[in-house]
Formats: C-alpha cells, sequence, structure tokens
C-alpha cells in the first residue's frame, strides 16, 4: 500500500512523446514513476508533479502554448532536447527562460532519474511556500500575519451588513481591496461596484462626476450624463481619498446621505438611489475635523463601521508571499515564468521598510521581473542593492528585533532546503525553541518528511 501510495504522488507527464521517450518508460515506472503521455494541444486536461517535454524544433516557431501550459500547471519542467536544439538561440532561450532543467538525448537513465527528482523536490518547495492564489486573481488578500487574516475575520463581519464603512490606512496598503473585498461577499456583489479618487478629480468637475448633469446645465454640457453615485445604483459606491473632498461638496454629500436621493446638475427633479457607501482616507480625519477642513457630521455619517489597513513593515511574515503573488502575475508581462527570488533578494525585502507599502512591492517585483537576467530575482533587480537607505529610516526596536529574527528564520530554511533540524542547528537555537520562533512568525511546517 505505502508503494502504491508513492507512486500515486509521483505523477509524470511526457508531452509530445518520441521513441527515445517510449524506451525508457519501463526504467522510470521502476523508479516509481506513475506516467501519461500528451500532446501537448491536450497537456492542459492532466494534473501531474513533474512535467518532461520533448522539445522539437516546431515547438520553437510556436513557443506560446508551451509557455502557457508551463504557466498554468504549476509545477517543475524538464526539456528532453537535441544537442542541435539546444545550441540554437531559440532553444536556449526557451530553456533557460522556462525550464527547470534539461536532458540532451540520448537518454541516460540514472541522469534522467536524477534530473526529474529534482525537479519534484523544487516543485513540492514551491507549492508549500505559495500563496495558493491563481496567478489572474490580482484582488486576492494574500497573507496570514495576525493582521490580515483579522482582517479577513472582520471584512467577512461587516460584508453582509448596508452600513458605511471608513476604512483608513496609510497609502498602498490596500484600501480599495478592502472595499472590492466588502462589495464581492456582500449581497450587492451582483451590483455595481463605482469607485471615484476625490482627489483626482478638478474642483470644476467634482459635483457633475458624483451627482452627474443634464443637457445645457453649463457650457459644453452637450447630453444628459450620469454621476457616479447614480451608476452605483443597486450596488457599492466608494470614494476613494474622501478626505480631498472640498468642503462644498461634502454638504452635498451629507445630503445624498441622509436622504439617498440625488439631483443631477441643471436638474430640479430628486432622484432615489439605493448604494452603500464605502469611504477610504490616508489622513487622520478626525484631525481634519478639529481643524474644520472636514465636516463633523459627514464624518460621522460615514464612520459608521471601520477597517483600518496595517502598513506592510508590521506583517514582514507576508512579504514574501505578496512578492511569490505579484511576480505570478507580472511574469505575463515579460513572457516568461515568474522567477524566482534569491536569498539575497528575500533579505533584502526583508530588511526594508516599505514607505510604499504593498504597493511599493508590486512595483519592485513588477520592476524585478523585467530586469532579472538570471534564473532568479536579485536585490539590484529589485532596486534594493544597497540597503543604507532601508538601514537608515526611522524603526521601532520591536520592528528591527522582529524583522532581524524573520530574516534570519528564512535565510536558515532556504539554506538547510527547510530541514528544520539543521535549520535549527544553524541558528543555535534547540528544535523546541525553533518551532516556537515558526509559530510566532507564522511559517507552517507541516511536512514530517523535512524533520
Amino acid at each position: 500500500m505505502l508503494e502504491t501510495l508513492a507512486r500515486s504522488e509521483r505523477k509524470l507527464l511526457i508531452v509530445d512523446p518520441c521513441s527515445e521517450c517510449e524506451d525508457i518508460l519501463p526504467t522510470l515506472g521502476r523508479a516509481g514513476w506513475s506516467i501519461e503521455l500528451s500532446k501537448l494541444s491536450s497537456a492542459r486536461e492532466h494534473r501531474c508533479d513533474v512535467g518532461l517535454i520533448r522539445l522539437q524544433a516546431s515547438h520553437l516557431e510556436h513557443p506560446e502554448p508551451i509557455k502557457q501550459l508551463i504557466q498554468a500547471s504549476g509545477t517543475e519542467w524538464v526539456a528532453a532536447v537535441d544537442h542541435g536544439l539546444m545550441r540554437s538561440a531559440g532553444g536556449s532561450e526557451l530553456i533557460g527562460q522556462w525550464f527547470f532543467d534539461f536532458h540532451t538525448l540520448p537518454f541516460d537513465a540514472e541522469r534522467l532519474r536524477v534530473a526529474l527528482g529534482r525537479a519534484l523536490g523544487m516543485a513540492r518547495i514551491r507549492r508549500h511556500g505559495s500563496v495558493h492564489a491563481p496567478a489572474e486573481d490580482p484582488d486576492m488578500m494574500v497573507g496570514q500575519s495576525p493582521d490580515i487574516r483579522a482582517l479577513r475575520g472582520l471584512l467577512a463581519k461587516l460584508a453582509p451588513t448596508t452600513s458605511p464603512v471608513l476604512i483608513q490606512g496609510e497609502s498602498g496598503t490596500g484600501k480599495e481591496l478592502v472595499a472590492r473585498t466588502l462589495h464581492r461577499l456582500s449581497k450587492r456583489s451582483t451590483g455595481p461596484f463605482v469607485a471615484i479618487n476625490c482627489g483626482a478629480v478638478a474642483l470644476s468637475l467634482i459635483q457633475s462626476e458624483l451627482f452627474g448633469h443634464e443637457k445645457g446645465a453649463f457650457t459644453g454640457a452637450y447630453q444628459r450624463k450620469i454621476g457616479r453615485i447614480e451608476a452605483a445604483d443597486g450596488g457599492t459606491l466608494f470614494l476613494d481619498e474622501i478626505g480631498d473632498l472640498p468642503l462644498e461638496m461634502q454638504t452635498n454629500l451629507l445630503r445624498f446621505m441622509q436622504e439617498m436621493t440625488i439631483e443631477r446638475v441643471g436638474g430640479h427633479v430628486p432622484i432615489k438611489v439605493n448604494v452603500r457607501v464605502l469611504a477610504a482616507t490616508h489622513i487622520d480625519l478626525e484631525k481634519a475635523v478639529a481643524e474644520r477642513r472636514f465636516r463633523e457630521d459627514l464624518y460621522y455619517r460615514l464612520n459608521v463601521l471601520q477597517v483600518q489597513t496595517t502598513p506592510l513593515r508590521r506583517r514582514p511574515q507576508d512579504i514574501a508571499k505578496l512578492a511569490e503573488h505579484f511576480s505570478s502575475i507580472y511574469a505575463s508581462e515579460v513572457g516568461r515564468r515568474p522567477r524566482r527570488f534569491s536569498e539575497a533578494a528575500i533579505s533584502a525585502m526583508l530588511g526594508y521598510h516599505w514607505p510604499g507599502n504593498v504597493r511599493e512591492l508590486a512595483n519592485r517585483v513588477r520592476r524585478g521581473q523585467v530586469l532579472a537576467e538570471g534564473r532568479e530575482i536579485e536585490p539590484a533587480d529589485l532596486g534594493l542593492g544597497n540597503l543604507e537607505d532601508a538601514d537608515n529610516q526611522a524603526m521601532t526596536l520591536y520592528d528591527c528585533l522582529f524583522q532581524a529574527e524573520r530574516k534570519a528564520i528564512d535565510a536558515a530554511l532556504i539554506r538547510c532546503s527547510r530541514h528544520m533540524t539543521k535549520a535549527a542547528k544553524t541558528l543555535g537555537v534547540s528544535r523546541p525553541t525553533f518551532y516556537r520562533l515558526l509559530h510566532k512568525h507564522h511559517i507552517l511546517e507541516d511536512d514530517p518528511s523535512n524533520a
């Protein structure tokens, strides 16, 4: 039974096999591989632990199907290739960018067994540390830190209500993502989600943008325009950077929230609108109220329920998963597999203070995907080659100690291939102490084979 289980966990998919591939099948079967054969056109229908593609000249002429297969599979692939094809510019580039390893024909059974074993090991490591989020879902709320888990729980409670929610936090901490999540989990999810940045619209246009206007209401109003509030009818209205809304418009918005009716500019007929209002700001609205820059009555109308986002520097345990998530999203822009991050890159990210928060991390990972020349993204690719600026930034003692501790743990896990006993020994701590550190930093290690 154990032998059957082991084989079921080692599924090898061979794509576009040739006679050489068929000859090697019995040897691979004896080595514990459960093998399926497939043409490239139907390969995405199969699930596998490792993939082997018999790379041919025709594949180089149209490489996109191979790239799409590797991108969608979420595992590691080995290329079986002729010497001549390997030496070609197109062949070496495709293999270097997209494959974990390659094997030149004719097959050497022992070398192939080792290559497939290494690919399986790497695939398992990548799956173990993955964010479990599809690359095509950029709105996924990624992370397992206490703050992000508490936020997910809070949003699940707030979403079913119809009360206004005020979302506060630093720029780049995901306030719009919070708003979209509230909409997605609400009973209004089938209705529209309409967002407007109150600080990005010209003062002369903001009333028309919010409330709409009738034809002829002012010079240039050649036809009726539906405003953002009316467009959100039956759904959710998200007012981003509400603190930048002019005082005059705050009065109009307050009236709307009290009566849930609007009048278009140039119109005289009240229009009933059914929307849920979410607002976000990076400024201290209570201070703005005290300074008479924001209406107190509007503040209390908006601040029925509250959400506070956490800056990235206070949730360093999420940085690696977020980076992997963004790497998956942006890899398609440069036509390559998501690059892995080197140990040095992970250390650089953990040691950086992230003044721009998650938005800055996304931008740096995007840059890294474009600039990386090797198999891994290095600190310089992220623009983090010189950490002196990061070291000089103002950080609390807790932040410094927490990040240093996390940095040391991640480096030990990478250096020791996630072997717990070796990692603990590298850090000079006992195994129980090491597991307490893993628990503290929410690094979940549940694979007994790593013991």
